[in-house]
Parts: C-alpha cells; structure tokens; sequence
C-alpha cells in the first residue's frame, strides 16, 4: 500500500499524487507496488530486497540518483508469538522527493503521519530522517516501558507457580530486548556516521536536534541493556523459585502418603486369615478405628511444616542496653 503525503499549513496531509517534495509512504507492500516503486522511481531490485529483508542491518549507501538509508522500526503486534520485535525500513532520499519502504506498518510511521512530530518536513530531508530516528528512539522507550510491565504481572505470577508457562513468556521478553538491543545500536551507529560523515547538509539549527536524537537513542540502548541484564537474573532466580514451589508440593504429598499408610498397615495386620486379637470382641471394629485415626493424627503432628521462630538480632539487643534510660524502663 502506498501513500502520498505532503505538507500544507504546518501539517502532513494526504496527496492525491506524487509531485515534488511529496512523501511516498509505502507500507505493507506487494509485487504491484515493488514494481511501481521500481518503474517509477528508479530503485534499484537488489536495494528494494535487501529493505524487505528482516534481518538487514542498518546502513547508508549512497547512488548517483539518490541516497538510502537502512533503518531499523520497533514493531508490536500481538498476532505473533513475539510480539514485539523489529524490522528494516528504507529511507529514500531523491532531489525532490522523499520514499520509504518498510514491510509492516510500524507505529513510528503511523505517528509521523498522524503529526506527533514537531514540525515534520518533507522538503528538508535532513530534518526528516532525524525525526524519524528521534520517533524510532520514543517509540522504542515506549515498547521498553511496556515490556517491563508486563515482566512485572509475570513476575507477580511466578511466585505461585509450579509450571514453565512464566518462563516461557520469560524468555519471549528477553527475545524481544534482544532485537530492540541489536537494532537501536545499529540505528546509533547510522546517526553517528551522520554526524561525522555529513552524508548530507545538516544546518546549524538541526544540530540540536541531532544531539537530542543521540540521546534519546543512547537512552533506549541503556534502558534496553539493563532490562535485559534484570530479566536474566530473574529468570535465573525464579527457575530455582519454581524448583523450589515443587519440591515443597511433593513433600506435602509425602507426608500425605505415611499419614495414610498408617491406618491402612493396621487394617492390613487386622484383615489377615490368621488368628487375631479382639475377635471376639464387639468393640474390637471402633477400637481399631480409633487407634488408626489417633496414630494418623499423632504422626501428621510430627510430620508438619514448623516455622521457625524469628530471633532478635544481637547487636540490636546490644545497642539497645548501649542506649541511655532503656535499661532501666
């Protein structure tokens, strides 16, 4: 799907037609539109390719008709197992036209389009790229932020569990960082090669912006790496809270079993073909019974869980006969 948007006002509309200084949004696409993009615009197959390839790194070629940028987009979607993850978005810079490329529809796009960014240009294609990266590296905090919430409510959930469903999402989470890792460094290293290479004229005004961008995406890189580092450590920790929820359920089995095998012993001793005690007894049926309910109850006394006490620390006691009047209350 391909749109056209242009400024008017101060604001991003939409264009009935592709003209000068027109924005190409293409998302989604389709053969139709690869083929338009190449009959139309010249873009080379191999490049168009290499965009719609998931796992292409972020890069800055340059060509005689125009100079394109490899980026990288946070993506959520929850029809997928991993819900949040990246892909490649290609920036097309022409003399008087700006295209990208992308093979989702990621909601950096979607708010460009929407006007979440200040002052979006289409004309200054500096300017536009590094609101791009600036929105990628918002939305990218944004997804982090998410993320850890919901490592929180699992957490929550781990804490009674007995099962791997939680760490399996765990290890979903910890996919996701990895991919938001990998491309938010990816997408700092085409800024700083902006910043250095001047692949194309950045005015004075836009080094501001420029710098903002840097750390906004260096944050995310921060944001991400300790994410990752606490999420790892929890999984260690809870993969030893769920052997630990287990072990205690099997022995509260086991004390169940001998509980219960004492009642059926005696019943067994009782229930031989060989001579026994209290037969011709008419209390010899409540007897036994009584005895095996009392045994059962004398040994799950014995067998219970038993807290031990909490003791007063001995160097508060010590500071507290240390303190002048307690002593003597």
């Amino acid at each position: 799907m391909i749109n056209y948007w242009k400024k008017e006002d101060r604001k991003i509309v939409k264009a009935d037609a592709p003209g000068r200084h027109v924005w190409i949004d293409a998302r989604e696409v389709s053969r139709d539109d690869i083929a338009l993009l190449e009959r139309d615009y010249g873009i080379r197959p191999d490049h168009l390719q290499d965009i719609l390839d998931a796992d292409e790194r972020s890069r800055i070629e340059k060509e005689d008709e125009y100079t394109m940028l490899i980026l990288r987009l946070p993506i959520y979607d929850p029809r997928f197992e991993l819900a949040y993850f990246t892909v490649p978005v290609g920036v097309i810079l022409f003399r008087d036209r700006i295209v990208t490329v992308c093979s989702a529809d990621s909601e950096v796009l979607r708010e460009l389009c929407e006007n979440k960014a200040k002052d979006l240009s289409v004309e200054n294609k500096s300017a536009f790229v590094l609101q791009l990266l600036g929105r990628a590296a918002l939305v990218y905090l944004r997804y982090l932020k998410d993320l850890n919430r919901r490592t929180s409510v699992i957490e929550r959930d781990l804490q009674r569990s007995v099962k791997n469903n939680e760490l399996v999402q765990l290890l979903t989470i910890e996919k996701s960082l990895v991919y938001f890792t990998t491309s938010i460094r990816a997408n700092e290293l085409v800024l700083q090669k902006l910043q250095k290479a001047r692949v194309f004229t950045i005015k004075e005004d836009e080094e501001d912006l420029l710098e903002d961008v840097l750390t906004d995406t260096q944050q995310a890189i921060e944001m991400a790496n300790i994410h990752s580092d606490i999420l790892s450590g929890m999984m260690d920790a809870f993969a030893s809270v769920i052997s630990n929820n287990l072990n205690i359920v099997m022995k509260r089995l086991t004390i169940i079993s001998i509980v219960l095998m004492i009642p059926t012993f005696i019943a067994s001793i009782f229930g031989m073909n060989v001579p026994n005690p209290f037969e011709a007894s008419p209390f010899a049926f409540p007897l036994i019974i009584g005895a095996c309910g009392l045994l059962s109850l004398v040994s799950a006394i014995l067998l219970r869980d038993r807290k031990p006490r909490p003791r007063k620390p001995a160097m508060a006691t010590m500071a507290g006969s240390m303190v002048p009047g307690i002593g003597a209350r």
